[in-house]
């Protein structure tokens, strides 16, 4: 038998009615023969209420308990599921983090698989129960509950699948698959029928909702093909065999995928925030002195830009951090402002970071001019850029983020034939 990982959000397993549905998905794949294993989220909402519940008893909570108190809800849905699983004839257990188990580190609320323990799971599907288990969470060096971050349970359902050595990953969710950009901007983007794991990986941390970044990478580095796809299509949708394939795009090896395309999607992110030092002084370890204390308080800063400031004789340094961190960057830098020594600090938080990603930028000159030219002819200032391989990222004013977008997609003809 092959081996199968669903995965379930939590839109997906929202009521009663769904998890039923769900239960119709998990059956159709159990009725064609595969060994199966599924990773459920908590119920939409139920984790937020339940770090509301947190939060109200006391703001400043013990990580500890609060992984033992949020990790409830997916233990909810794994029961719930199995009791659905079983009143249709289905052979069908619930399993938590802690009873595999799933191995993390200490890092509560934010901690990351180390290893699973398959052995007793591989037996049970191998036998043809399917195992139902709680995604989100884990088992720390402490023998407590720890959970995955927002976003864990996809990070579940792959380390499972790499575990198990699993044909495929299925991770079900709102979306039939990954476009080449968000269609509520541009309606005539397209799913992608197969993406690269790298070109994910820069979705994924660039702004593209659908997978975890952590997830990812996890599928990345263990090669773990992952079949992104609606669960409200019809129980009954076909396998993905011969000429009856269901929607959904395909995460695999750029080796799977035989026409590469210059650019394959165009995504953006709002969560950024802009700050700018004037008239720094040019000397050594003055970059030290300003990103040291932001790494130290776990604030990632993304691009960079340094430019010799009108004196010539000092450089203005800009740069970018996550929306969220804005304040806390602000107040790092006046900090150690004696140790910098600067002549002005600027801040903006209405920008946004608009990337152009594609495998086959490696081996096309010009991409990055024709964006370049494209924005300009649009009158859109471009404020920073960082690229990579696969990827140029541009910074603008977030009025603009529709137009650039679209202007984007347009240029690279990723627009709907």
């Amino acid at each position: 038998m092959s081996r199968l990982v669903l995965k379930f959000g939590g839109t997906s397993v929202a009521d009663l009615d769904r998890i039923r549905n769900v239960a119709c998905h998990v059956k159709r794949e159990v009725d064609a023969g595969h060994a199966v294993a599924v990773v459920v989220s908590a119920m939409a909402g139920e984790t937020n209420k339940l770090v509301g519940f947190c939060r109200d008893m006391a703001p400043l909570h013990d990580a500890r308990e609060y992984d033992s108190v949020v990790a409830a809800g997916e233990q909810v849905t794994t029961g719930l599921l199995a009791i659905a699983l079983q009143t249709m004839g289905v052979n069908a257990r619930s399993w938590l983090g802690w009873q595999l188990p799933i191995r993390t580190d200490g890092a509560h609320g934010a901690a990351h698989i180390e290893a699973i323990d398959a052995k007793l799971l591989d037996e049970r599907i191998t036998s043809g129960q399917v195992a139902v288990i709680a995604g989100f969470q884990g088992l720390g060096p402490d023998n407590r509950i720890t959970t995955l971050g927002r976003g864990g349970s996809d990070a579940s359902a792959v380390a499972v699948a790499a575990a198990l050595n699993a044909e495929r990953c299925d991770i079900y969710t709102d979306v039939d698959g990954v476009y080449t950009t968000d269609p509520r901007i541009v309606p005539a983007a397209r799913r992608l029928p197969k993406v690269a794991y790298e070109e994910m990986l820069e979705m994924a941390s660039l702004g593209a909702k659908v997978l975890q970044v952590r997830a990812v990478e996890m599928a990345m580095v263990h090669g773990v093909r992952t079949f992104v796809r609606s669960s409200f299509d019809a129980p009954d949708a076909p396998e993905i065999v011969g000429a009856n394939e269901p929607v959904g795009t395909l995460i695999c090896d750029e080796d799977e995928i035989v026409e590469k395309n210059t650019v394959t999607g165009i995504a953006y992110s709002k969560d950024e925030a802009q700050i700018t030092l004037r008239h720094v002084q040019d000397k050594p370890g003055v970059a030290a002195a300003v990103f040291g204390p932001l790494a130290d308080a776990n604030i990632n800063v993304d691009m960079i830009v340094q430019n010799v400031s009108e004196d010539g004789r000092t450089t203005d340094l800009t740069f970018t951090v996550p929306r969220s961190d804005y304040e806390r960057s602000m107040a790092s830098i006046e900090a150690n402002s004696e140790e910098i020594g600067f002549g002005g600090l600027e801040g903006v938080t209405d920008v946004v970071k608009v990337s152009v990603i594609g495998i086959g930028m490696r081996s096309h000159a010009g991409v990055a001019a024709q964006a370049f030219r494209a924005l300009a002819g649009r009158n859109i200032n471009i404020r920073a850029i960082t690229t990579s391989e696969i990827k140029i990222s541009v910074l603008i004013d977030a009025a603009f983020t529709e137009l650039a977008v679209r202007t984007l997609h347009s240029l690279y003809g990723l627009d709907t034939q």
